[in-house]
């Protein structure tokens, strides 16, 4: 198909008026039509039904549509790349990491990066699937383990632990438990061992659950394990980067926790230069910077 004749295509589509997409295109309202037309030939199909009130989309005209729209947001992006410059951070960047992260962590600071970059556009993808950043499924990931995709630029943010977190007034009310076998008269907040999660903190409800665990809710993200702490439901499996956020949270069993699990944060080799990319990272690190600081007290930590 003529690339020139799908973008007239697409400015009628949307436009919905052959007058309204040539003045937008600088064509005559004639010119424009004699494309449509040609672009119809060639197809072999009718793409518009004409009536007194403007253009409709036909059925194969609303799958071209649907193409020709995909085209136009990739080249948009594609060209707010190319503009990226040494000067300005603005266009879409799309990052990925772990439910529990990008909602507990991640999105309650990005108000700080847009107050920065009033023009930049986050698509934030929260899943635990790995996306695949070199076939561009996403352009940065913070994930709980080690990347193993190659042509990767990656760095290490942190080291995090799953632990036992409730609140004061469940505690007070349903008490403090002393000892790890103590936790059987209690009701467990956590992701089900079975769902995709961070091996740590699967391993860590495995070994609470072993204990008789009576009462039980089960969410399928530390979100919502998070919500039910905070409304006293019982005591939840979480992880330990949250206590900057909820510091009235009490850590239950302060001997019982998981094993160290390494954040990373990575995009492709090929978004080295990009101003987007790096602005990105650069606020990340210096927002687990000013956490660890409170963590420890430390205003000299590097």
């Amino acid at each position: 198909m003529d690339w020139d004749k799908l973008r007239i295509f697409h400015a009628v589509a949307d436009a919905g008026s052959l007058t309204h997409a040539g003045d937008a295109l600088h064509l005559s309202q004639s010119a424009v039509s004699r494309q449509i037309r040609a672009l119809e030939e060639s197809l072999g199909t009718t793409l518009f039904h004409r009536h007194a009130r403007g253009l409709i989309l036909t059925e194969q005209g609303e799958l071209l549509f649907d193409a020709t729209s995909t085209m136009a947001k990739k080249l948009d992006s594609a060209a707010a790349r190319i503009r990226d410059s040494e000067e300005e951070v603005f266009g879409e960047l799309r990052v990925t990491t772990t439910v529990g992260f990008g909602t507990m962590w991640l999105a309650p600071r990005l108000v700080k990066l847009y107050e920065r970059y009033p023009e930049l556009k986050i698509d934030l993808l929260l899943e635990e699937r790995v996306l695949d950043l070199p076939m561009r499924e996403a352009d940065v990931a913070i994930r709980m383990k080690e990347p193993a995709q190659a042509d990767l630029i990656r760095k290490r943010l942190l080291n995090i632990r799953m632990r036992l977190y409730a609140t004061p007034e469940y505690l007070d009310l349903a008490g403090r438990p002393e000892r790890l076998a103590d936790m059987g008269t209690h009701r467990l907040i956590c992701q089900n061992p079975s769902t995709p999660q961070v091996q740590a903190g699967a391993q860590l409800t495995q070994s609470v659950m072993a204990q008789g665990i009576h009462s039980t809710l089960m969410v399928n993200n530390y979100f919502g394990v998070l919500q039910g702490v905070l409304n006293h439901v019982g005591i939840g499996v979480l992880p330990d980067y949250l206590t900057a956020d909820f510091p009235l949270l009490e850590r239950v069993l302060p001997e019982i926790e998981s094993v160290e699990v390494p954040v990373f944060l990575a995009y492709p080799e090929e978004l080295r230069s990009s101003r987007r990319v790096n602005a990105f990272r650069d606020f990340v690190q210096e927002e687990i910077l000013a956490y660890r600081r409170a963590q420890t007290g430390d205003s000299a930590l590097d």
